[in-house]
């Protein structure tokens, strides 16, 4: 058998129509059930956790004056704080289950792989869930710049009043979206290993990737600010070259393979 027949051979555990969806749900309900106990956790430590997000908040206020912004959280209706505890338990479950989910999604995608792309399962996951959490670091470290310049467009006669609810959905979400642009890198070098583009084509296409990088984060951000705006897109510029790099560097022996 020829390089270019090895190259073109199917990939192994081919599997029909019924057996791909039945695999779908078995993945489904596997990540499913990582979520459920993860939110279980949090919500046990939800003291911890709660203390944990409010920290960035409570460090801006304790650098202000007092007429700045207040350091204590309050909730405006009898079933926020069981609503607040909830969503709490929902975004640590997700995130304490991402390792879970990834693999399930690996493990999805294995069947239409070849042997030369199954055996980046364990690069895929580690370095997917390492992104993930320096996008989430990052996110935490942000929010008390995003809030300083959020509050201080308020005005000097306007007083604020931040409910938990509030506070929680804001830093959540911009842990969550901070996490997910990180994870672009990955995406792009997974396409790079299965030949859907090539490394010349996105060095080619920075500019576009540039603008692109711009206007996702601006939706993705959920304060809607330049501060964190900047914060989240200046490194997901640099790891759309990074992936460039690391596509460069797999894929150069091909050729010569081939």
């Amino acid at each position: 058998m020829t390089a270019d027949e090895q190259v073109a051979e199917p990939a192994e555990d081919a599997q029909t129509l019924t057996e791909h969806l039945s695999e779908l749900r078995t993945r489904i309900i596997r990540a499913a059930l990582a979520v459920l106990i993860g939110m279980v956790v949090i919500i046990a430590l939800y003291d911890q956790v709660l203390e944990f997000l409010k920290q960035p908040y409570v460090d801006l206020c304790t650098s202000k004056s007092e007429e700045f912004c207040d350091p204590n959280l309050f909730i405006t209706s009898p079933t926020e704080g069981l609503s607040t505890r909830i969503r709490v338990g929902m975004y640590g479950g997700l995130i304490v289950a991402l390792p879970v989910i990834l693999w399930q999604i690996w493990r999805f995608v294995v069947p239409a792989l070849h042997a030369k792309e199954k055996k980046y399962a364990i690069p895929f996951v580690v370095s997917s869930i390492v992104l993930f959490a320096a996008g989430g670091a990052l996110a935490y470290i942000t929010v008390g710049r995003a809030l300083e310049f959020l509050i201080g467009w308020a005005g000097e006669d306007v007083g604020e009043l931040f409910t938990v609810s509030s506070y929680i959905s804001l830093i959540g979400l911009m842990i969550f979206a901070f996490g997910v642009g990180f994870l672009l890198p990955v995406l792009f070098v997974f396409l790079q290993l299965v030949n859907v583009v090539t490394p010349r084509t996105l060095l080619k296409s920075w500019r576009y990737a540039t603008i692109g990088v711009f206007i996702l984060a601006a939706v993705i951000t959920p304060s809607g600010d330049p501060v964190t705006l900047m914060m989240l897109a200046l490194p997901m510029l640099f790891l759309y070259f990074v992936a460039i790099f690391i596509g460069f560097l797999v894929l150069r022996k091909r050729p010569k393979e081939a």
